[in-house]
C-alpha cells in the first residue's frame, strides 16, 4: 500500500465551489458570496490542502497593512479548516507551515486569528506556538459561546 500524500494547491475560481461547501461542513459560521469572491483579489490569500486528490483542507487569509509607518504588514487567518475524519494526520501542520513561510518571504510580523471560546483549534493553534492576547465578548451572532479569542503569532522576519 502506498503512503498518503498531502499537496497544497491553489485557489481557484474552478475550485471556489469545493472552498465553499468545505467551510460550509466543518466551521460553526457561515460566509457569504461576497466573502468568497473577494478570496481571489489582491491583499487575500487561500491554501488548500489535498489528501489523495481530495480537497480536506483549507486555510484563507487578508493581509493587513499597518498603520504605523515603518512596521511590517500582517496575516490575519480568516478562515482554517480540515474535515474531521481527515485530523492529526498532518494537514492542518502543512497549512500553517505554509502560511509561516510565506510570512517569512513577504516579510510579514505577526500572523493573528479569532477563535471561539472552548473549540478544540485553540490547542492546536497553541502546541504550533499561538498565545491568546485577549478575549472578545459576544463576538459571534447565532453561535454558543459567542466569545472568542484573539490568538497570534510574532514571526521572526529575514532582514536584508
Amino acid at each position: 500500500m502506498g503512503k498518503n500524500l498531502i499537496e497544497l494547491g491553489d485557489l481557484t475560481d474552478k475550485n471556489l465551489g469545493q472552498l465553499v461547501l468545505l467551510n460550509n461542513t466543518t466551521l460553526p459560521v457561515s460566509y457569504e458570496e461576497k466573502f468568497y469572491s473577494k478570496l481571489l483579489t489582491t491583499g487575500f490569500v487561500s491554501k488548500l490542502a489535498f489528501f489523495n486528490d481530495i480537497m480536506v483542507g483549507a486555510v484563507s487569509c487578508r493581509i493587513d497593512q499597518s498603520q504605523v509607518e515603518g512596521e511590517l504588514p500582517s496575516l490575519y487567518i480568516m478562515t482554517f479548516c480540515v474535515l474531521a475524519q481527515y485530523r492529526n494526520l498532518g494537514i492542518g501542520r502543512k497549512l500553517l507551515e505554509f502560511i509561516e513561510e510565506l510570512c517569512k518571504t513577504e516579510k510579514y510580523n505577526k500572523i493573528s486569528l479569532h477563535v471561539q471560546v472552548g473549540s478544540d483549534a485553540i490547542d492546536f493553534y497553541k502546541k504550533f506556538g499561538f498565545t491568546i492576547e485577549s478575549t472578545i465578548n459576544n463576538y459571534y451572532r447565532n453561535i454558543q459561546p459567542a466569545d472568542c479569542y484573539v490568538m497570534s503569532k510574532t514571526i521572526a522576519t529575514v532582514q536584508e
